[in-house]
């Protein structure tokens, strides 16, 4: 695959804040691409920037091999000079118009006349199961039915890129899961090129070919779901991909301890950048990893077990949602109902239990809070540096 859309050093500023900063990347061509983050990350700004709707202060972008922004060469292309799709969050469906004439508006603009006449407006709303619905208004739609005209106004021109501002946000959780369930069919079978944003970790990993997660304008990790899910870069996208539980570590003579006291055995863990460890670290995990047992005669074999006090439950059908204490840490899990319920509905707050997961499912960070000096600032001041 060749690179299809390229960004570089794009940045975008709003007085003194920097929204998007130096940011790199490189779109391949029918890749669907994720950015990912939490609110105020830059990613709309991003895809607001591709689409031609925000002029950044520098950088480049480049579309295949026209280039439609250069600070430097002070080119900036319109937007509907771009050739791209965009679906919005809010459908952004002409009132006025029917979903017929909504969907063959990019054609109107872009002079498309053979294409209306070929019936791509009919084509395009039937692969987004709405042929039956042309001679509607958006006001007689439902949420799901806007979002998917809207899907297929944004892919009706054909466009170099198709881009996706958040366009499932205002589904209930029914509908989100058929809407994005048909951008997955759709992409397969059309095999258009699209940047989707969004803040939803199920949405990205569902959807994406490759993931941007993005913190401060800049990204974090650039790669595939599976290589993110399985080995986050850092502490941050760690909790962002649903690595919920955190826990302290600190370093003894006989390896690493947590604020409960209980060793924990890293042989097996993930542990990335050990060079740059203190006397603390940083160990996330996710709540599915977690068990849950009333002693330690239940922790299977291998596993790593800590002390902790129930804190909450709460009922999710098969299974229940639990929060314990364990040191200064606060671990969620999820328990079997038909295994845990009678034992867990008899507890009280304060309850002791033990908890244990798999070395394995842990990923260890540094420290960012830990003043003392690292392994490799150690290293670097026996070698005549100094600290």
């Amino acid at each position: 695959m060749t690179s299809q859309f390229t960004v570089s050093g794009l940045t975008k500023t709003y007085g003194a804040n920097v929204v998007v900063d130096q940011l790199d990347l490189a779109i391949e061509e029918g890749e669907f691409l994720v950015l990912l983050g939490p609110s105020g990350c830059g990613k709309t700004t991003t895809l607001r920037c591709l689409a031609g709707l925000e002029t950044p202060q520098d950088g480049s972008i480049v579309f295949q091999d026209r280039a439609v922004f250069d600070a430097q060469a002070k080119l900036d292309v319109p937007a509907h000079k771009r050739n791209i799709g965009m679906v919005f969050q809010s459908y952004a469906l002409w009132p006025h118009m029917t979903v017929r004439d909504n969907i063959r508006y990019p054609l109107k603009v872009r002079k498309l006349r053979e294409r209306i006449s070929a019936g791509a407006v009919e084509a395009a709303a039937d692969m987004v199961d709405c042929g039956k619905l042309l001679d509607r208004y958006p006001s007689q739609l439902s949420g799901g039915q806007q979002q998917r005209v809207a899907v297929a106004r944004g892919l009706v021109a054909q466009p170099d890129l198709v881009l996706f501002d958040e366009p499932l946000s205002n589904l209930d959780a029914r509908l989100r899961d058929q809407v994005r369930s048909q951008i997955h069919q759709l992409h397969k079978r059309l095999g258009f090129t699209a940047v989707f944003v969004t803040h939803d970790q199920a949405e990205a990993f569902a959807l994406g070919d490759r993931l941007a997660i993005m913190k401060a304008g800049k990204i974090e990790q650039y790669d595939a779901p599976e290589r993110v899910f399985e080995n986050p870069v850092s502490e941050y996208v760690a909790a962002f991909i649903g690595m919920a539980n955190r826990l302290e570590l600190r370093h003894s003579h006989n390896g690493w301890i947590t604020s409960a006291g209980d060793e924990l055995d890293l042989t097996h863990a993930v542990v990335r950048d050990s060079a740059d460890y203190g006397t603390s670290a940083v160990a996330r995990l996710r709540p599915d990893d977690v068990l849950l047992h009333t002693s330690m005669n239940e922790v299977p074999h291998g596993n790593v077990a800590l002390h902790a006090e129930l804190v909450t439950y709460e009922y999710g059908g098969r299974h229940f949602d639990v929060t314990v204490q364990t040191g200064t840490e606060r671990l969620a899990l999820r328990a079997d109902a038909a295994e845990h319920g009678a034992v867990l509905r008899s507890s009280r707050q304060g309850a002791p239990y033990v908890v244990s997961f798999s070395p394995a499912s842990l990923r260890v960070f540094a420290d960012p809070d830990d003043p003392s000096p690292t392994v490799s600032e150690l290293a670097t001041a026996g070698a005549g540096g100094q600290l």
